[in-house]
């Protein structure tokens, strides 16, 4: 692959990363929101604290989360076209919206849903803002983890499978895949930080919300990006029109 089609599919994954984000905000905002809502309140109840915010709530739950969805999946939408690029053909005989969709459904398994087993989200205004930075360091740590180790299963199953067949080793390699995780996060320390009397269905819900968006976003750049990754790879031939003769 030439790096013009990779600068190609690049922007398009931006862009349907971009797209993306917009399903993704909705459900954030009409989804996610209401926990966000409970969690300012119990803190609001429960600290004597009582500052003036320098943005407004009804600024940080339209513009500010609109922004910052956006930018997320633009961001996010570039990272998984370079991973496309390195997957197609690499992976297996699929078509380009098969890796695209592939590709869209390991950077939501590696990316977010792997790390949040161990390090789960927690609302913004829930959380001792003194261990803020050790609990990001540890999800990220978390996600480096999780990629190098399905990268590495990935390589162990193309290796078993000439010997052993691709259903073999592909289960094999989603056992080992399985287990160095589940070391991974039994030697981690924890991350929990939730306060004493914090309801456990509002956490629960935003819990939920947080999985829910993701899994939006990833679904809508899968589809997209697949479709336009098509149109790059192999564009339809050009008609060309039959001259009619002239009596």
């Amino acid at each position: 692959m030439n790096s013009a089609t990779v600068r190609t599919l690049l922007v398009r994954g931006m862009l349907a990363g971009l797209l993306a984000a917009v399903p993704a905000l909705l459900f954030a905002y009409f989804v996610g929101e209401g926990p966000v809502d409970a969690a300012i309140a119990f803190e609001s109840a429960n600290s004597h604290e009582h500052g003036e915010d320098l943005v407004s709530r009804s600024v940080q739950s339209t513009a500010g989360l609109a922004t910052g969805m956006l930018i997320f999946g633009v961001a996010v939408g570039g990272i998984a076209a370079l991973a496309f690029c390195f997957a197609l053909g690499r992976v297996g005989r699929f078509s380009a919206r098969a890796t695209a969709a592939l590709t869209a459904l390991a950077a939501f398994l590696l990316m977010y849903l792997v790390p949040t087993l161990k390090y789960p989200a927690n609302p913004p205004a829930v959380g001792n803002p003194d261990t803020l930075g050790q609990r990001t360091a540890l999800f990220f740590l978390m996600i480096v983890l999780s990629v190098l180790l399905g990268i590495a299963a990935t390589m162990l199953g193309r290796r078993l499978a000439p010997r052993w067949g691709n259903w073999n080793a592909s289960v094999t390699a989603g056992l080992a895949f399985a287990a160095a995780v589940t070391v991974a996060m039994v030697f981690l320390p924890s991350g929990a930080n939730i306060p004493k009397g914090f309801p456990a269905s509002d956490l629960w819900e935003f819990r939920l919300a947080s999985i829910g968006v993701q899994a939006v976003l990833w679904a809508g750049f899968g589809l997209l990006f697949g479709f336009l990754a098509e149109r790059v790879l192999s564009p339809r031939p050009v008609a060309h029109r039959v001259p009619v003769p002239v009596a």
